[in-house]
């Protein structure tokens, strides 16, 4: 049976400095990794890098949130998903990421 809307509220995000820099992981549904991206400043523009495991979907949303973090903390940030839920319809992948960017603002609004 397809999941609808709903919270998601299983969604975690954990962060963990690594020195200057910063681990943010993000979990929800089936935990495990999917992607991973880092992202860092470089010559004042902010570059990133992604590697995805075949078959996941997490790659599409982690490296534009690793790019969010490391410039609004001005940092090396790498983010790891791993977010898996059964038969998720469209609206169901909408909310989703809806809910992971929520939960990276709140954090990101928390550091200010």
């Amino acid at each position: 049976m397809p999941r609808e809307t709903q919270e998601f509220d299983d969604i975690e995000l954990s962060a963990i400095q690594a020195g200057a820099d910063l681990l943010l992981l993000i979990t929800g549904g089936v935990r495990h990794i999917g992607a991973a991206s880092t992202a860092f400043i470089d010559g004042g523009a902010v570059s990133a890098g992604t590697t995805a495991v075949p078959h996941h979907k997490e790659h599409t949303i982690s490296e534009d949130i690793a790019r969010r973090a490391a410039a609004a903390l001005n940092c090396t940030v790498t983010v790891v998903m791993g977010i898996h839920y059964d038969h998720l319809s469209k609206e169901g992948i909408m909310q989703v990421v809806r809910t992971v960017n929520n939960k990276v603002d709140q954090y990101l609004a928390q550091q200010k």
